[in-house]
């Protein structure tokens, strides 16, 4: 899944400024990895045209570049995504993830814990360039009795704030993705530079959710041939019916965690229906898969569901119907639509909210999103 990493730093300046005692409730060693971490990244990219140019850049490695740079046109032209540096250029990072995310839950909660940073608000998660760091802070946080998830990510936004500096570059980590799973990731990335609301993780990854969605549908119809079409629909079929499966356990969760009738449970008979609504889920997944023709992409994600991992997935679930209903009403014109969201940016979260949901029940039911 695509990403937003909570803190990326945003010029030398704001190096120093973290040095002197940057506002947030993240530690100076937290600031500091995020820095040095991320200006790594940067000192490893290097333009795209430079990769396609060498000898040495292997012929695969060069036709996904190429790729990429298509489907970077077809954002600015078609989808009136920004046209800056981003996805410009291209790093080989060696590793797995760009970024491991640590979210964390209640025992009897979707609730995230949230951490505060500058720019970026408060989010329910933190990201570290260690994955040995991430899993330290995940048994912090599970000394405390929390539930958490450690997940890798490959790619983030740096939000359009250092296009000066080159941009948010291609990764290794995700160059050798399906074509239309390509396209989505940087349409997602993308719309993360057209509007983002401090705070409100809800909002920023429905909305960037949309836009990958309704923008890789686009780039298919126009480029995809019949092959990548039947690929990109298998995937998405996939995501949905596991998307669908997941709702339903977050719903059955929700009513166990807040019941809307009283007297409420006491926290064993929690613990027991908790335990039972789990142990349905593994095995009403086991009876999805077995249609899957051995597809176990998801194999890892289930094994470590818990209430941190459910939160973390919402923020990307939760008003996606509502932001493609915008688009319809907009005529399916994407300035009117950018326009739309950014109005709704504006108003109080809680206003937000409420304007996206009211298409959400019946849409989510019939049509799954991923």
């Amino acid at each position: 899944m695509v990403r937003l990493y909570p803190f990326t730093p945003r010029t030398a300046a704001l190096l120093a400024g973290v040095l002197l005692g940057l506002s947030g409730c993240a530690s100076l060693g937290y600031y500091w990895q995020s820095v040095s971490g991320h200006l790594q990244l940067m000192n490893a990219a290097r333009p795209v045209d430079d990769w396609l140019q060498a000898s040495d850049t292997p012929d695969k490695l060069k036709a996904r570049l190429a790729l990429t740079q298509q489907i970077r046109r077809f954002a600015v032209s078609e989808l009136k995504l920004p046209d800056n540096a981003s996805y410009q250029r291209y790093a080989d990072l060696r590793r797995k993830a760009v970024v491991w995310n640590v979210s964390a839950a209640p025992e009897f909660s979707l609730t995230l814990q949230t951490w505060c940073f500058p720019v970026t608000g408060c989010v329910g998660y933190k990201g570290y360039f260690d994955e040995a760091q991430a899993r330290a802070e995940a048994d912090r946080l599970s000394a405390q009795g929390l539930e958490v998830s450690v997940y890798g990510v490959p790619a983030y936004s740096t939000l359009g704030w250092m296009n000066w500096a080159g941009g948010d570059p291609l990764l290794s980590t995700f160059i050798g993705y399906p074509e239309g799973e390509l396209a989505r990731l940087i349409f997602h990335e993308l719309a993360h530079q057209v509007v983002y609301v401090a705070g409100d993780m809800d909002f920023n990854e429905s909305f960037a959710t949309a836009v990958e969605r309704l923008g890789s549908a686009r780039w298919l119809e126009a480029h995809g041939s019949a092959a990548v079409r039947q690929e990109y629909a298998l995937y998405s079929k996939r995501r949905q019916q596991f998307r669908a499966l997941t709702l339903g356990l977050r719903r059955e969760l929700s009513e166990i965690y807040e019941p809307k009738t009283a007297p409420a449970p006491d926290r064993v008979a929690q613990a027991a229906m908790k335990s039972v609504a789990m142990q349905t889920f593994h095995t009403r997944y086991a009876a999805l898969k077995a249609g899957w023709d051995g597809y176990a992409g998801y194999d890892p994600w289930v094994a470590r569901t818990n209430n941190a991992s459910l939160g973390a997935l919402a923020a990307y679930d939760e008003l996606v119907p509502g932001f493609e209903a915008l688009f319809a009403r907009e005529g399916s014109d994407w300035p009117r639509f950018y326009d739309a969201v950014r109005r709704l940016a504006a108003l109080p979260k809680q206003e937000r909210h409420d304007a996206l949901r009211p298409s959400i029940t019946t849409k989510t039911e019939e049509t799954p999103h991923g």
